[in-house]
């Protein structure tokens, strides 16, 4: 009879960690991470239209857990009324404000909002578009806009602090401006070459003090006969080598508007006194 012969396999390569043994006598640990999951307990959302705005309030409910109180009603885009609107929405302890970007409606409701010291969120209306098929309401809006924020669904778009919206207000108006003056500097241009008067060739400037009293004088004069003179204050070159240049009647006569246009339209340091 053969001797049975038994082998010890190793339950481990070597080299490897030593597995983990169990103890029955203690319980496994359990990791827990707080964070957060961008939820907000109270919330309001504001759908702004051209005249109002239909504002949803959705709090957690006073005695029984876990249910959720809403309410809706309108408020008019005035200042008395949205001042009230968030003297409400703080002691209601309201903890976010959201609001879509529509047009420049929503301007009133979110600076007089984050002035009262609410947090005001503007979220593009992208991002929050309503379910396919369903009613599409001012009431309906402002409830799923309220519910998407309550959820942390929505993020706020960048509105820039109130210094750097007034800088930008100011640096807009002038572009405007210089806009609008070099748009007017090309009319008076065209009028005048229309009229075959070239001042571009005499003076640098056309809206400079020499291109100014060389428009006045074409102004106030249609035909002149030469008079040689000496170059002063005022005086372009052009006159300066040619006196008798000019004094023809023009192919095409400007229109007045436009031959004192650089009268009109000159620079601010030039204004007078009031």
């Amino acid at each position: 009879m053969s001797t049975p012969i038994s082998f010890s396999v190793p339950l481990r390569l070597p080299g490897q960690p030593r597995p983990h043994q169990h103890n029955r006598g203690h319980a496994m640990e359990e990791l827990r991470e707080d964070h957060d999951d961008g939820t907000v307990a109270r919330v309001a959302a504001i759908d702004i239209a051209k005249a109002s705005g239909m504002v949803c309030l959705r709090v957690p409910h006073d005695t029984i857990e876990g249910r959720r109180v809403q309410q809706v009603w309108t408020v008019a885009s005035t200042t008395n009324a949205i001042l009230e609107l968030g003297d409400r929405l703080v002691c209601q302890g309201v903890e976010r404000v959201v609001m879509e970007a529509t047009g420049s409606y929503w301007r009133p409701f979110f600076y007089l909002l984050e002035a009262r010291g609410l947090e005001c969120w503007l979220v593009n209306a992208r991002d929050v578009k309503n379910v396919p098929g369903r009613p599409k309401t001012d009431k309906l809006d402002a409830a799923w806009l309220a519910k998407l924020a309550e959820r942390g669904m929505v993020r706020a778009s960048f509105v820039p602090p109130k210094p750097v919206r007034q800088l930008r207000d100011f640096t807009r108006t002038r572009t405007v401006f210089v806009q609008e003056r070099t748009r007017h500097k090309h009319r008076v241009d065209k009028a005048l070459q229309d009229a075959q008067i070239k001042p571009s060739g005499a003076v640098s400037d056309l809206f400079g003090l020499s291109g100014r009293s060389h428009d006045e004088r074409r102004g106030r004069r249609r035909t002149q006969p030469p008079c040689p003179r000496r170059a002063g204050a005022g005086q372009s070159r052009q006159e300066e080598d040619s006196p008798g240049r000019g004094s023809h009647r023009p192919v095409r006569r400007p229109p007045r508007a436009a031959a004192r246009g650089a009268a009109v339209h000159r620079r601010p340091s030039d204004w007078p006194d009031p």
